[in-house]
């Protein structure tokens, strides 16, 4: 079966792997090789990507702080009619990481978006977790001052469904303290390393995670998962 090309003046928002090679799609693999750039949040991360696919393709720098130039810079590409594959660090771009704004810039200049989808922590991390998946609310990172954080916490315990956070390992000990002093009946679920080799889900309430990580040293990006009240 022949393939359908990709088409001119389109953005591809290219899904990489989370941590395992192996899940980068056949999609995404063709649509980096076929593509006239690649815009990426780290060049060098990216770069290694591609070479470990024996792909060669030019590579432009997008990130947090300079992702409005860049938006002007990519739909100007796309006015030339260039294909133009969009990539972050690992997983899905635009789900918390750079790629929202470039998405809008090309949507309001006319172009096409099109989603190569493929590995994504929050998808994973949920459907691994054991907790309820038919009504979710994603969170993304926590605000860092604590009191903000705190207030967020505090406003989410009206939403229904299972909460899910991003979190880093420098603070999951203060997060675990937060949620059990906010949710300390609900199931927690932290998931961490997710498709590497040292992959690990914990499971139980605020109070027993925080004895069960108590002393070791946790690295990795979490995914943080809170069930329902009746979730246990």
């Amino acid at each position: 079966m022949e393939l359908p090309a990709l088409q001119p003046s389109t953005l591809y928002l290219v899904a990489t792997p989370i941590g395992n090679l192996e899940d980068i799609t056949l999609r995404a693999l063709r649509t980096l090789r076929e593509c006239d750039v690649v815009a990426a949040e780290d060049t060098r991360r990216t770069g290694q990507l591609l070479k470990h696919f024996e792909i060669s393709r030019p590579l432009l720098s997008y990130f947090q702080f300079n992702e409005a130039k860049r938006s002007e810079e990519i739909v100007e590409r796309l006015k030339r009619g260039e294909k133009v594959a969009l990539v972050t660090d690992a997983g899905s771009p635009g789900i918390s990481d750079p790629g929202e704004r470039v998405v809008c810039a090309a949507i309001a200049s006319g172009f096409r978006v099109e989603a190569v989808p493929g590995a994504c922590a929050l998808v994973a991390g949920l459907t691994a977790s054991g907790l309820a998946t038919d009504e979710f609310h994603f969170v993304g990172f926590l605000p860092h001052k604590s009191g903000q954080r705190r207030n967020q916490l505090e406003s989410l315990k009206a939403v229904s469904g299972t909460l899910v956070f991003y979190e880093s390992p420098y603070r999951i000990e203060k997060i675990l303290s937060e949620l059990n002093e906010v949710f300390p009946d609900r199931m927690v679920v932290l998931a961490r390393e997710l498709t590497k080799k040292f992959e690990e889900f914990l499971r139980g309430t605020p109070g027993e995670l925080i004895e069960k990580t108590k002393g070791r040293s946790l690295k990795g990006e979490f995914v943080v998962l809170v069930g329902e009240v009746s979730g246990r």
